[in-house]
């Protein structure tokens, strides 16, 4: 077998977008290919999993803790607990660009884990807050530190994979969000019976110790995360040179190689911030994403909340809240594995999201608490497996790498944005039927819905116009614009 680096040839997102330019047997180009594939996969997947469980974990914990003592403890008024969550996501969102242009700078390996330690430590000191100010400070912090992880994790996996490939990469890693809900339920019960322990309440224990395995993860992981691939130890040479070659191919037509695939050479351009900025495709992504962050954060917030409305107790609704979670991480999988088969994003969401919407139109009108209950494993079917599709769907269509890093932040900092949506519509005073918040969350998943179909029709319409040969003045320049780059629907 010989490899070698000689010019790459761009490909379409299709299904023979294969070769790479290397003097590989068909034979051989694939078992380098599912050599290559399983040693990212293992090396890279379940660690990124974790990160983000615990991510999901030490941002929504707060809605367990609520419900066993923290509001009362505290002596938070509805409002002040609120804004608590609220300044979270404001200081979310701030951070997600920043922290996706310097990734590059700092490198995945170390950028990753150092952002998990911090706010693992932010998440533990959530268990020794004494007032309203603390938890608002601590909030304020954690919000801060766990911004920079999602759209990282989705720039990083554009840094290991092809187009086609990461769905699935990141439906894997997205379902461990839904597992939270069901680990977190659990865990939240069994923390709780620390309570009295160092004379700390039961919910204080949720946070310290959560916090800690956030911290023991994030040690780990540097040991785990590569900065690139030509770099990743336990990647053979030529595992390293076929895995870079595969990027490049799978990328836009430039003058030089440095221009796509990992681009560990390409200078950071504001011009390539301002395309991402002003592009149509962000802000009709990210705008549909919004509406459906907006539901799966007041979903995550406030399922234990509405399960208790329904007649159970604090400890029981953790439990009664495990299966629909563990529903929805199944489907999450079976959806982005689709996904990346069919080689398709939002023709997918078209049919996920009104499996949610069928739920929160369901769960509005409906008497029988059994029937809410059943309403909240629909909600929690269309939701999760949504986020998969629409989280990669604008990596696949932006290059080079500054525009795709912007554009994967961009999106992110919008659609985070639904955290101020999800705080301030499920005020107690509502419950249990929460009506009007369930009425708002229809509505923008229904907008959600016309927005990817307007998304779909908008690249259908891009690709049209290179197959005419009008966009002809772009080839070669390295960006999504190169007719030899289709976008993907």
């Amino acid at each position: 077998m010989e490899v070698t680096t000689e010019k790459q040839t761009p490909t379409q997102f299709s299904e023979n977008a294969s070769p790479t330019g290397l003097d590989l047997s068909p034979e051989e180009e694939k078992a380098l290919r599912r050599s290559l594939l399983w040693k990212l996969d293992t090396r890279n997947l379940p660690v990124l999993a974790l990160l983000f469980l615990f991510s999901f974990l030490d941002r929504t914990n707060i809605g367990n803790a609520r419900i066993l003592g923290l509001q009362t403890d505290l002596k938070l008024t509805t409002l002040q607990y609120e804004i608590c969550l609220a300044v979270y996501y404001l200081w979310y969102i701030i951070s997600e660009v920043p922290s996706n242009l310097v990734l590059k700078k700092f490198t995945p390996k170390v950028w990753l884990p150092f952002l998990t330690l911090t706010w693992g430590i932010a998440a533990a000191m959530l268990g020794v807050v004494k007032n309203y100010h603390g938890l608002l400070a601590v909030r304020s912090i954690l919000g801060v530190l766990e911004g920079g992880l999602l759209p990282g994790m989705v720039l990083y996996l554009s840094m290991l994979y092809k187009r086609d490939e990461m769905a699935l990469r990141m439906g894997l890693i997205y379902s461990s969000a839904s597992l939270s809900g069901a680990f977190g339920g659990l865990l939240a019960r069994g923390l709780y019976r620390m309570k009295g322990v160092g004379g700390y309440a039961g919910w204080r224990w949720i946070f310290i110790m959560e916090g800690l395995m956030t911290v023991v993860v994030a040690i780990g992981s540097y040991f785990f995360l590569c900065a690139s691939v030509d770099t990743a130890s336990y990647l053979t040479p030529a595992e390293r040179i076929y895995a870079r070659a595969r990027l490049i191919s799978d990328g836009p037509q430039a003058s030089d190689d440095s221009a796509s695939g990992p681009s560990e050479h390409e200078r950071f351009s504001w011009y390539q911030v301002r395309r991402a900025v002003f592009s149509l495709q962000t802000w009709l992504s990210a705008s549909a994403y919004f509406s459906i962050l907006s539901a799966l954060y007041s979903y995550g917030l406030f399922v234990p909340t509405i399960i208790t409305g329904l007649g159970y107790g604090p400890v029981s609704a953790q439990l009664m809240s495990v299966p629909m979670y563990a529903v929805a991480a199944v489907l999450t999988v079976i959806v982005a594995f689709a996904s990346d088969r069919i080689k398709s994003r939002g023709p997918f969401m078209l049919v996920t999201l009104p499996v949610a919407i069928a739920g929160y139109a369901l769960i509005r009108t409906a008497k029988s608490n059994h029937t809410k209950y059943g309403a909240l494993f629909l909600m929690a079917a269309g939701l999760y497996p949504s986020v998969p599709p629409v989280l990669v769907w604008l990596s696949n269509n932006s290059a080079p790498h500054f525009k795709r890093a912007t554009a994967a932040a961009l999106q992110l900092s919008i659609a985070n944005c639904g955290g101020f949506v999800a705080t301030f519509i499920y005020p107690s005073s509502q419950g249990p039927a929460y009506i009007e918040g369930h009425t708002i969350i229809l509505g923008l998943l229904c907008g959600a819905w016309v927005l990817v179909a307007l998304n779909v029709a908008y690249c259908a319409y891009q690709n049209k116009r290179k197959e005419e040969g009008k966009m002809e003045q772009y080839r070669g320049d390295g960006s999504d614009r190169d007719p030899s780059f289709k976008y993907v629907l």
